[in-house]
């Protein structure tokens, strides 16, 4: 597989007009075209909308990641600037570079803003054309570029990979060299936790992961231990503003549920698959499960105690930042999340009501989001199919029928799980769970008794029923009774009633569909 630097050559050299580098990582992509410019013996312009066209230099290393080299290696460009005089609007600009007839690469920052002008994308159409037959190649960067489709057929893209453990290695070596240069910093941190803070680096962009070390190492005067955890929460709040995962903090086990047997097996049996002793015996890590049911039984607890009997990191699937307006952004987010993802592996990814997410793509689907639902399932299950790395979804769904289904079909997930009302063995359990957790003695009330009446409840229905007693036991400054958690279970109507009819439809499909979450679902008995 060819780095990035080798891919920028052979476009260039291939003729290719515009080559657009859609990264917030501005300077990362100077510096890898100034390489390739170097080593194709081409001239480097840069625009900007502050200073017009620029043929300019810098006697700073330039420095590819995917290719380390020392500095002795790296050759410096001139460190002069020539300021090319009335190029400083959009058009002025590609109305100079069609004149110009010097072999050369062109760097145009933020040029995204002004895609939207006729006279620009018509000038920059006409640019390319020229283009085409010479070795003068366009590299257009921003965090998104818009592209009309009059300049599709001109245009390839290059992504800049987020780097890999052996790069993250030298970022947190070489920024702990340069801070030593000015601050009295003390290496305290052995090989192991090393590791562990490029681990929690995973998943970030060079210049991310240089801004979260910095800021620790200078916490902490130095690599510490204290450094592993603080990362962490630093990775946590850089991808959180990004928008496009968030990482959930997990507490749950599968120890946590009441219930749920067949399902606690499954995950059992698949504990630790995605290691190399799995790989080594011929086993590949499991890919993920669908877990549908009645509202408030707890799927979306599940897909938490997933993440945390796997010790694994969790991250959410956001549907509302991967949504964008216009054409062809929200294929580029998903695509980006994906990435993102896989540099987190081995974790959980969690797609909360998943019928929200893809049900615009289903043939009842009277959906009318430009085919937006239909592209975004073709890449999400082009994605499933293709990965590699160990990302297990988690999935949860209310309405599993508004579901396309080729998402649903075995081989995309490894399950459908059907979690039902609990049965009696369950409430009794989900009780004890649940006083316990709320700081009271499971054994000081009548369990089956509670059980009992609970029929038809959901774990969430019974959760509101001890936090009910509980807070009229307090306002009455009693202890808590048996009797004060039958009286608030009767003043509570279940879903299992105001819903009948679509609890029985949902049973009646997943009857024959879906592998049950317990091992004896109660529908009429028990």
């Amino acid at each position: 597989m060819s780095t990035p630097l080798e891919r920028l050559k052979v476009l260039i050299n291939s003729s290719t007009p515009i080559v657009i580098m859609e990264t917030v990582e501005e300077m990362r992509v100077i510096d890898l075209v100034r390489m390739a410019s170097v080593e194709l013996k081409l001239p480097v312009f840069e625009w900007s909308i502050a200073d017009g066209l620029t043929r300019c230099g810098s006697n700073a290393p330039v420095f590819v990641p995917s290719e380390p080299r020392s500095a002795a290696q790296i050759p410096n460009l001139p460190e002069t600037a020539q300021v090319i005089g009335n190029t400083r609007e959009p058009a002025q600009v590609l109305a100079h570079l069609a004149t110009m007839t010097l072999d050369s690469v062109f760097i145009l920052k933020d040029f995204h803003r002004h895609m939207d002008d006729p006279v620009v994308v018509r000038r920059l159409r006409d640019v390319a054309q020229r283009f085409c037959t010479n070795r003068r190649t366009l590299i257009i960067t921003g965090p998104a570029v818009p592209l009309p489709a009059e300049l599709t057929s001109l245009v390839e893209y290059l992504e800049l990979p987020l780097p890999d453990a052996r790069r993250l290695h030298q970022i947190v070596e070489e920024t702990f060299n340069f801070l030593s240069k000015t601050h009295a910093l003390k290496r305290k941190l052995d090989s192991a936790g090393l590791d562990a803070v490029v681990d929690n680096l995973r998943g970030l962009t060079e210049e991310e992961a240089e801004r979260a070390i910095s800021q620790t190492i200078i916490a902490h005067y130095g690599l510490t231990p204290e450094m592993i955890t603080e990362v962490l929460e630093a990775k946590k709040s850089i991808l959180r503003r990004a928008g496009l995962l968030e990482f959930i903090e997990v507490s749950e086990s599968m120890a946590n549920i009441g219930g749920l047997e067949n399902l606690k097996r499954w995950l059992q049996q698949r504990r630790g698959s995605w290691g190399e002793a799995a790989r080594n015996y011929g086993l590949e890590a499991p890919r993920g499960v669908i877990i549908m049911g009645v509202q408030g039984c707890g799927k979306s607890m599940c897909a938490r105690a997933i993440a945390g009997e796997w010790k694994l990191p969790l991250v959410k699937f956001d549907t509302a930042a991967v949504f964008d307006k216009y054409v062809g952004e929200t294929e580029k987010r998903i695509k980006k999340l994906f990435r993102v993802a896989e540099e987190l592996a081995p974790a959980v990814l969690w797609i909360d009501e998943l019928e929200k997410v893809f049900a615009g793509s289903a043939p009842s689907s009277s959906s009318s989001d430009a085919g937006v639902s239909s592209r975004l399932l073709g890449s999400f299950l082009s994605w499933m199919q293709d990965r590699t790395a160990p990302v297990f979804i988690a999935a949860t769904s209310n309405n599993v029928t508004a579901l396309p289904p080729e998402l649903i079909r075995k081989g995309r997930f490894d399950e459908l799980f059907f979690v039902d009302l609990p049965n009696l063995a369950e409430r009794r359990a989900i009780f004890a769970i649940h006083l316990k957790r709320h700081k009271q003695n499971p054994a000081s009330f009548d369990l089956d008794q509670l059980a009992l009446a609970a029929k038809g409840y959901s774990g969430a229905e019974i959760d509101a029923a001890v936090q009910s007693a509980m807070y009229a036991s307090f306002s009455s400054k009693q202890p808590l009774h048996t009797q004060d958690l039958l009286q608030a279970l009767q003043l509570t109507i279940p879903l299992s009633t105001t819903r009948a009819e679509e609890i029985q439809s949902l049973r009646a499909w997943a009857r024959h569909r879906a592998v049950p979450a317990s091992l004896a679902e109660e529908a009429a008995h028990g």
